[in-house]
């Protein structure tokens, strides 16, 4: 508990606004006056905050205004149900109030098999079917069913809005900053793997030097990081303006960096074996001594500059400023890949992975680029790019969104080398 704690300090402030939440609604039991205007009804509010009060902002927000929003039409439709029920008679009411019933339970059910609309209107859904079948089962053995309908609903809206004020007002935690900061994280710890590749590869089986090579590992959570990517996105929509982060953020663009990062992580996975059966003495590409010295300057210097690449998205994204400085850094790898296509054509090695990390590495690029356009990150003082060399099977795509500059890209096909 005392890590968790020490971890994410948040924790135990989140902890401490939802007892405050919960006493809050509770009052409506300890004044007389409120509780003979709600009645029973008033645990209806501490339920609500039970169920909506979450972590961030935007959970809490967009449960609060789901639930409030269903609580309503479903208690219009509800009683509609029951008035247009209650026509047909004593014999005919239950009747048409299964009927009702089963075609809302069943469209409900349905529409919840939809990707898009599950992932941000699951709960609302559900609320919805919740209270439509309370109010029309209610209503068959209820008289005052308008008075209760008006009390529920109060209570629930009370619920709703006193836990979305604490979260916004009390130490707030916002989604959108988690998923800045996730994206940017996720990145920097692939170019750390990147950076310090290259030495762990290339040295002698058997060292006594003790290195700290922890960073080897972190990028591991890379690979597991797409539900949480969507989820931070999910909830961020539903936050207002803050910080930085403007009404209608581009945030289906971080969930486009989250796939490519995690493409690059599962092309630079296999690596993190070798290094792995290096550092226990086992050879197991079978590399002569004298080609692996030859090799060893390229592969260190590509893996380093990839890993840079990597770390300047990552502070670019962090300081939401456009990625001016980090074209320099993939040009000096493609210029490594390609001394090392010439070596590796003597088909002493394989070493195809490390080359396709380089594209992927472009593509994180190009999708930053855009991000800075889409989100109006500012812009900072031009630098004087130096001429860029002309690669071998180089194509040209056109400037993404909002970019001026054409951008390189070379697939992985073109960029592998076709060895005997």
């Amino acid at each position: 508990k005392k890590k968790l704690g020490q971890d994410d300090s948040r924790r135990i402030i989140h902890s401490l606004k939802f007892g405050l939440a919960l006493t809050l609604v509770s009052l409506i039991y300890y004044f007389e006056p409120l509780y003979k205007g709600f009645g029973n009804s008033a645990i209806w509010a501490i339920l609500t905050v039970i169920m909506v009060f979450e972590f961030s902002v935007g959970a809490t927000l967009g449960r609060g205004l789901n639930r409030g929003l269903a609580t309503l039409v479903a208690w219009a439709l509800g009683f509609g149900a029951h008035y247009l029920a209650s026509l047909a008679g004593e014999k005919g009411e239950p009747i048409l109030l299964g009927l009702s019933i089963f075609l809302v339970a069943g469209v409900v059910t349905f529409v919840q098999f939809f990707p898009q609309l599950k992932a941000r209107y699951d709960y609302s859904l559900l609320i919805f079917m919740l209270t439509f079948c309370l109010v029309s089962i209610s209503g068959y053995r209820e008289d005052e069913i308008l008075e209760m309908a008006h009390q529920r609903v109060s209570t629930i809206l009370i619920g709703s809005s006193t836990s979305v004020f604490i979260c916004l007002f009390v130490f707030p935690v916002w989604a959108g900053d988690d998923l800045h900061n996730l994206v940017a994280s996720s990145l920097e710890k692939l170019g750390s793997f990147l950076e310090g590749f290259g030495v762990e590869y290339f040295k002698i089986p058997g060292d006594s030097k003790e290195s700290n090579n922890t960073f080897m590992d972190d990028y591991k959570s890379v690979l597991n990081s797409k539900q949480s990517e969507e989820c931070l996105a999910n909830f961020a929509r539903w936050e207002p303006c803050h910080g930085q982060f403007r009404f209608r953020h581009p945030w289906k663009q971080y969930l486009r960096i989250g796939s490519l990062t995690r493409q690059c992580a599962y092309r630079i996975e296999p690596l993190n074996g070798y290094s792995t059966l290096r550092s226990s003495g086992i050879n197991c590409l079978q590399i002569l001594a004298e080609f692996r010295s030859k090799i060893q300057e390229a592969s260190t210097n590509m893996s380093l500059e990839s890993g840079k690449a990597l770390k300047e998205l990552a502070s670019a994204i962090k300081a939401m400023t456009p990625p001016s400085s980090v074209t320099p850094h993939i040009v000096k790898s493609k210029d490594a890949a390609n001394d090392l296509i010439s070596l590796l054509r003597s088909g002493f090695c394989k070493e195809i992975d490390l080359l396709e990390v380089i594209p992927a590495v472009t593509k994180i690029a190009e999708s930053i680029n855009e991000l800075a356009s889409l989100a109006h990150f500012r812009s900072v003082e031009p630098m004087v790019e130096a001429e860029k060399p002309k690669l071998l099977h180089q194509e040209t795509n056109p400037p993404c969104c909002g970019v001026n500059e054409p951008h390189h890209v070379i697939t992985i096909d073109q960029l592998s080398p076709k060895l005997p």
